[in-house]
């Protein structure tokens, strides 16, 4: 009987982990599509300060992602390129392209409360990680996302809140390798761009500090379109920073 149950448990968690694999894979093919080209504003808010942003973005899988900053005028055409899992900075004051080292993922994008990884779209929750529910509540699932041994990933851990109805994220809580709360994203607003579903309105916590926090707002966003290849090479650093 004890070997029984036991094979029950086994090809019970199997699928609880196929499953989980496949919610994930649903949220992110409504994150990404074939490529997504996106106008985004951000306001980056603490005690005593706030400030805002806007840039765009074409980005094309998990490998390939270009940001443009379009606002305000003193950081207007500073560029930042991911390719295979590297990361260009492109500087119009000073001309200088810079590489950013693996080692400054998790560091805060442009004084934000997201990080370089978050830009540049480096680690992909499909391959990157196991997946598993932990928790069922109607319609939404909480998985929870461990890194694979092997995969170069910046988290320790991600707890997802999705909802299965538009296979959108509610909540995202990201863990340091110690297993420490680190931040949280919250999102809101889903709409509909033809078949994928996308929340409108992201706000970035970290968990330490309650009084500081970034708000993103999609202000245009396009899939499947018309895509130039030239946005994913180093030359449209420059190419296109004005």
């Amino acid at each position: 009987m004890s070997k029984i149950l036991a094979l029950l448990l086994i090809i019970t968690t199997l699928l609880s982990a196929g499953e989980a694999e496949d919610i994930i894979k649903k949220l992110d093919n409504n994150m990404r599509g074939k490529n997504i080209y996106m106008q985004i504003s951000m306001k980056i808010s603490s005690l005593s300060h706030v400030r805002t942003m806007k840039m765009q973005n074409w980005s094309q899988g998990t490998k390939k992602s270009f940001v443009k900053i379009i606002y305000p005028p003193r950081e207007k055409g500073i560029t930042f390129l991911s390719l295979d899992n590297q990361m260009w900075q492109y500087v119009p004051k000073i001309e200088r392209i810079i590489k950013i080292p693996p080692s400054m993922m998790l560091q805060k994008w442009m004084g934000s409360d997201i990080t370089n990884d978050d830009m540049v779209k480096q680690s992909s929750i499909v391959e990157d990680y196991n997946h598993k529910i932990i928790k069922r509540d109607g319609t939404v699932v909480t998985i929870e996302l461990i890194p694979k041994e092997d995969a170069a990933v910046v988290w320790g851990k991600i707890i997802t809140n999705i909802d299965t109805k538009t296979y959108t994220s509610q909540k995202d809580i990201f863990y340091d390798e110690d297993g420490k709360e680190v931040r949280y994203f919250i999102y809101d607003k889903v709409k509909k761009f033809g078949k994928y579903y996308l929340p409108t309105y992201w706000r970035v916590q970290s968990s330490d500090k309650e009084n500081r926090y970034t708000e993103i707002i999609l202000e245009d966003v396009e899939y499947d379109r018309d895509m130039s290849d030239m946005y994913f090479q180093k030359s449209a650093l420059k190419r296109f920073s004005m």
